[in-house]
């Protein structure tokens, strides 16, 4: 099945954002940049090709042909709720980025999903290009994780390709290098992930890589006691732990990085934490 949202359609909407974040990014800088923004860019869109290539071959056909499907047979917990379509589509959105806030908690907790997306967040500094450096191993696993959200929640084709847009919009926002003014970010906070708060999530300390797991919405981590907002920006190291020398972050390296070196997920610290937006540093 096609995607209902047609490829022009997505294509302005996803390029007009883009050009918007590294429009500020090179106009408000939220963190310092110490190393060449060029090099960088051009190393995570490479990283992002297969990883692109792999999305378009196999997540976005199975996601809609299994959508199509789970209509067809009454697959799903919303087949079973006698929703108007609209409020269904919005349940479903919910639930599909809910279920992503466990999908990307497991891919910091179990050695195998964290040797893949240990590979996102070896860039010791963030940007929009930041977003789209993911191995293309973790989107060939996380096909399994997103056909059994598909089947389990049974959302529309048009809900599921409403939901990757916004997840899209989402994950390039809260990963760009913009300093908003303090008291919008902290209003935006309150419903989807800003990129303070994802800043502190790549942080190499135990206790800040382990919060803000969201992708979306920020209720998640509200809701588990995983919101972690009073960690200011220029404290922050980003990276992975024993991986902060750089030359493991080259394109080669980082392609066959989870195939040799297996390494271990951060150091979980299971201490509840649930601090205030108006927090926000």
């Amino acid at each position: 099945m096609k995607n209902p949202i047609p490829n022009s359609v997505r294509g302005i909407i996803i390029g007009t954002w883009i050009a918007g974040l590294v429009w500020l990014e090179n106009r408000r800088a939220l963190r310092a940049v110490h190393t060449s923004k060029l090099r960088r860019d051009v190393r995570n869109l490479v990283i992002a090709v297969p990883a692109g290539g792999v999305m378009q071959a196999l997540e976005l056909p199975i996601a809609f042909k299994l959508a199509e499907l789970a209509q067809r047979k009454k697959w799903g917990i919303l087949r079973r709720l006698p929703l108007p379509p609209v409020v269904a589509g919005a349940v479903g959105i919910l639930l599909l980025d809910y279920t992503l806030y466990w999908w990307h908690f497991l891919t910091h907790r179990v050695p195998f999903l964290w040797r893949f997306h240990q590979v996102h967040h070896l860039d010791q500094e963030m940007d929009a290009t930041t977003a789209l450096r993911f191995h293309f191993g973790e989107i060939t696993i996380s096909v399994a994780f997103r056909a059994a959200q598909i089947i389990v929640i049974g959302p529309t084709p048009t809900t599921v390709a409403f939901w990757q847009v916004f997840l899209f919009l989402c994950i390039l926002f809260h990963h760009s290098n913009v300093r908003l003014p303090l008291a919008l970010e902290r209003r935006i906070a309150r419903i989807v992930i800003t990129p303070r708060l994802h800043g502190i999530h790549h942080s190499i300390a135990p206790e800040e890589v382990n919060s803000n797991w969201s992708s979306g919405f920020s209720i998640w981590d509200l809701l588990h006691a995983t919101l972690r907002t009073e960690t200011p920006q220029h404290t922050l190291t980003l990276g992975v732990r024993g991986f902060l020398g750089g030359s493991e972050d080259t394109i080669c390296k980082a392609l066959l990085f989870p195939f040799h070196i297996p390494g271990e997920p951060p150091e979980y610290n299971q201490v509840q934490v649930r601090q205030s937006f108006d927090a926000l540093a």
